[in-house]
């Protein structure tokens, strides 16, 4: 027996199984809150213990860290306008600016990886002091969970590709855009308490 499909509401919310793998996803965002806001607290901790290593101002180079951060908001921009094509059941717009979020992405992900390796030239590493070790563990899981929202979304893409919009599809791109603009509220919080504030410190 298929599902009820209930037209009057948006594609991806228009089954009962679609509702509720959104709501259950929100609920695991809840859970990521709390492992952000833990690494946070261990950074807060931690990030004047520098054990006669490199401090804030003597690795942080804001220039790139501002290219960073335009990259990631504006994908969550074109993350957004992915969205607005979706609900406009326009398949090729929605694949267009999906395509253009992780190209975003990816940019952002080449300046990490170049972020931290002008890290490792300056001698800060993991072993150097408990104020980079609490840094690249914040840095590294976002990092991380970037690295995962491009593979989850290529997915997206390619279910898209085969099946089209329907309200599974529509449900799988929502749930992933949820997950890229936590990702970018993330990163808004790194980047005021974590950069901006150790070059002010």
């Amino acid at each position: 027996m298929s599902a009820k499909v209930d037209t009057s509401l948006p594609l991806e919310y228009q089954t009962e199984q679609d509702r509720m793998n959104i709501l259950g996803f929100w609920v695991f965002l809840g859970a990521e809150i709390v492992l952000f806001a833990t690494l946070f607290g261990v950074y807060g901790v931690l990030y004047e213990r520098f054990a006669g290593g490199p401090t804030h101002k003597d690795i942080f180079v804001i220039k790139d860290v501002l290219i960073q951060t335009v990259l990631l908001l504006t994908s969550s921009f074109t993350m957004g306008i992915a969205i607005f094509e979706m609900r406009r059941h326009n398949l090729k717009g929605l694949i267009t600016w999906l395509v253009i979020t992780l190209a975003l992405g990816a940019g952002f992900l080449f300046m990490e990886i170049n972020e931290f390796i002008h890290y490792a030239h300056e001698g800060a590493t993991m072993q150097t002091s408990a104020f980079l070790s609490s840094l690249f563990v914040l840095l590294g899981t976002h990092g991380a969970h970037v690295t995962l929202g491009i593979g989850w979304a290529t997915m997206v893409i390619i279910q898209l590709l085969k099946r089209g919009l329907t309200p599974t599809t529509a449900r799988k791109t929502f749930i992933i855009g949820l997950y890229w603009h936590f990702l970018d509220v993330v990163w808004i919080f790194i980047f005021t308490f974590v950069y901006l504030k150790g070059l002010v410190a």
